[in-house]
């Protein structure tokens, strides 16, 4: 990775004795979308805030564009912030929302207007600078957002949940806008979510918070794939996961139930151990060849679009499937005998 635009080191923050965020160290390179991916209460908002100047930090140094900025005020820090609310003035047309920033730096009239107007071109409004919020659909208003947040050219942009407020369509076109404004701009940029959906979707990096801390830093394609702990894979896609007792752990044979499974994936523990097997929905199949078959009786069929979700029972516990749908699709029915099949490679094991 490049030169870090933005670094935190050893940030910690207390609010009355309980720790909030603990041991909190990223950089972030130029040009870099990173997301803050957590539950609520886990920290991402709070250290959000502290990058953005409105909470010190207890502990630890925060760095834009190398500058030390941990306890600079907000209007010290050239950062653009969109917030879940939309947090327009609703006396101000869409045109003097957008160009607020400006205005407060005392820009000259006529560049402010000719940035207005770029930014208006941007989020594809050029017809609503006279609209007033009022007047907007939420995901206008929060497009408008995003334009007041880049007219002050900031050097970094802010994002804390911007789209929950929003219905899922409008929440997938609009995220989808904002990676491409992000894109165009280059503009380093850090967004608060608790949609695993959306962090893997925007991010160039994502990093997994739990109880203030990081769990696990990496690109979306790790984070899902490849998850350090497992509040990272429980929290991160949809997961089975079977009680299990090693065999071997060279040749990565498991005990599940009465069968027995083979895994690629390294196991540390010693035989007899008690452990955790854990496979995505989407790497097992019914009635196939493969790897590790264990017989079931299916439980329950869902229906959910473009894919179709089983749930089996099996030997030592319950897998759901996904299978993806096709129009030939002959769905299985609850009742039904049959096999659930997975490659070895597929699963995983974890203490």
């Amino acid at each position: 990775m490049s030169e870090a635009f933005l670094s935190l080191e050893g940030v910690r923050k207390e609010f009355s004795g309980v720790v909030a965020v603990e041991d909190f160290n990223l950089e972030v390179a130029p040009g870099e979308f990173v997301s803050f991916l957590g539950p609520s209460g886990c920290g991402k908002t709070t250290t959000l805030r502290m990058v953005a100047g409105f909470e010190p930090p207890t502990s630890g140094t925060i760095r834009l564009a190398g500058e030390d900025v941990t306890y600079a005020k907000p209007n010290e820090r050239n950062i653009g912030m969109v917030f879940q609310s939309y947090a327009l003035f609703p006396n101000m047309t869409v045109s003097e929302n957008i160009g607020f920033g400006l205005r407060i730096r005392k820009e000259d009239g006529t560049a402010r207007e000719s940035r207005v107007a770029e930014l208006l071109d941007l989020i594809h409004m050029p017809d609503k600078g006279k609209a007033y919020p009022r007047e907007l659909s939420g995901g206008q208003q929060q497009r408008v957002a995003l334009a007041r947040a880049l007219a002050i050219r900031p050097q970094l942009l802010l994002l804390d949940e911007p789209l929950s407020a929003l219905d899922a369509k409008i929440r997938d076109e609009l995220r989808a806008e904002i990676r491409r404004i992000q894109r165009q701009l280059n503009i380093t940029t850090v967004y608060v979510t608790h949609d695993q959906e959306e962090a893997l979707a925007l991010s160039d990096r994502i990093v997994v918070m739990s109880r203030g801390r990081m769990e696990q830093v990496g690109v979306p394609f790790e984070i899902y794939n490849n998850p350090t702990t497992g509040f990272v894979a429980s929290f991160v896609g949809q997961l089975n996961r079977l009680p299990a007792t090693v065999i071997d752990r060279d040749e990565g044979r498991l005990r599940v139930g009465s069968g027995e499974v083979r895994t690629t994936s390294g196991i540390e523990s010693e035989p007899g151990t008690e452990v955790s097997l854990m496979m995505r929905p989407e790497e097992l199949t019914l009635d196939a060849e493969a790897d590790n078959v264990l017989q079931g009786t299916v439980e329950a069929v869902t229906f959910l679009g473009s894919i179709v979700r089983v749930q089996v029972a099996v030997d030592g516990g319950r897998l759901t499937a996904d299978l993806f749908n096709e129009r030939l699709l002959v769905l299985p029915v609850a009742g039904d005998s049959t096999q659930i099949s997975f490659p070895a490679h597929a699963c995983w094991v974890m203490v």
